[in-house]
């Protein structure tokens, strides 16, 4: 029934798609006009709309770079209350500056992490200081012109209609993958058959016929509490609180190996307040099983922290993630390919 009513909305999704297309145009021909830096910028994104794993591969990105070059991350900072330009520090508020540079600055202190809703005007902020700045989530923002372009699919968005917006979860046209000089299918299974890959690569090289197209997949690490100590899921009853855009591949993994699971969603990026800790703390508190957890992403963690006086008593975790190539030699193959025009662009730089 619910896609019967997606197939409803197709002709707005036909109007939707025209205009961006024409947008698109529109920079290709240099009517609407890009700005091109002389600091090298990777840009790291996605057509459709949240939940590809983009988190994960900037922090891979970062991971693999903050060795040789001095970096920064840039991000609008979805959700935040602020506007401009914002550098992020440890003790910034996830109100401040959006939960995910939040998460990068926790993650990675020595790198600066900013947010800024207009990418070049961030990007004049941080080039004097840096080496190469990483945008995320700025695959859309066309008035830069990046010098390399990361592009992420969902591999669950392949089983479905690829429509744009309002009948699908698309906000680009396939076609902009044309772009792209890496592009990346995330959460993949850890045991992928050929013929889906086959199948894939197919539909990708309809519209970009040289990219490196690699699979990944999500690791998830062992659950930390406020203190930094690793705790354990096993024979536990553990309420799950998410506030992420497609938290089924998260329930299936804690659901492998907690005893129970009682999941409490919310929308992704959503601002925590009392009335929402109330309920979370009621959830915890009416299980009698004598094991039990509150988990939760890093994501939401990092809204959770204005309120973690209330959960005194309470046993409270996140679940750290990180992104696994499927094959050893992608992972090769990708820092190869990020590294070779790096090298040449920063030697000129």
């Amino acid at each position: 029934m619910r896609n019967s009513l997606r197939y409803l909305l197709l002709p707005f999704s036909v109007l939707y798609g025209l205009i961006v297309w024409v947008r698109n145009r529109l920079y290709d021909a240099g009517i609407l006009s890009s700005q091109s830096f002389s600091t090298p910028t990777i840009v790291i994104g996605n057509l459709a709309v949240g939940g590809t794993g983009k988190s994960p591969m900037t922090e891979f990105v970062a991971s693999l770079l903050r060795k040789q070059y001095k970096i920064a991350i840039l991000s609008r900072g979805y959700g935040r209350s602020t506007r401009g330009f914002f550098e992020v520090t440890v003790s910034s508020s996830a109100r401040e500056v959006g939960d995910e540079p939040l998460q990068f600055k926790n993650k990675f202190p020595d790198i600066t992490v900013a947010v800024c809703e207009d990418r070049c005007k961030g990007i004049k902020k941080l080039e004097k200081d840096h080496e190469v700045i990483i945008l995320d989530d700025a695959y859309q923002h066309r008035r830069l012109s990046a010098l390399f372009h990361i592009l992420l699919f969902d591999f669950q968005s392949f089983e479905q209609p690829m429509f744009v917006f309002p009948a699908g979860n698309f906000r680009d046209l396939l076609l902009e993958a044309k772009r792209a000089q890496i592009i990346a299918i995330t959460k993949c299974p850890l045991f992928l058959p050929i013929e889906a890959k086959m199948r894939i690569e197919r539909k990708i090289r309809q519209y970009n016929k040289k990219a490196l197209l690699v699979f990944t997949h999500i690791n998830y690490f062992d659950p930390i509490d406020r203190k930094r100590r690793h705790v354990s899921l096993q024979d536990k009853h553990i309420v799950l609180v998410t506030g992420i855009a497609k938290p089924q591949p998260l329930i299936d993994y804690v659901s492998r190996r907690a005893n129970i699971v009682t999941h409490v969603s919310f929308t992704d990026h959503h601002q925590f307040n009392m009335s929402d800790i109330d309920h979370i703390l009621t959830s915890y508190q009416s299980i009698s099983y004598p094991q039990k957890l509150i988990l939760t992403t890093e994501k939401d963690y990092q809204r959770l922290k204005p309120f973690i006086q209330h959960f005194t008593g309470v046993e409270l975790a996140y679940l750290p993630i990180g992104l696994q190539f499927n094959d050893a030699v992608q992972r090769q193959l990708f820092s190869s390919a990020l590294n070779q025009i790096l090298t040449s662009s920063v030697n000129q730089h």
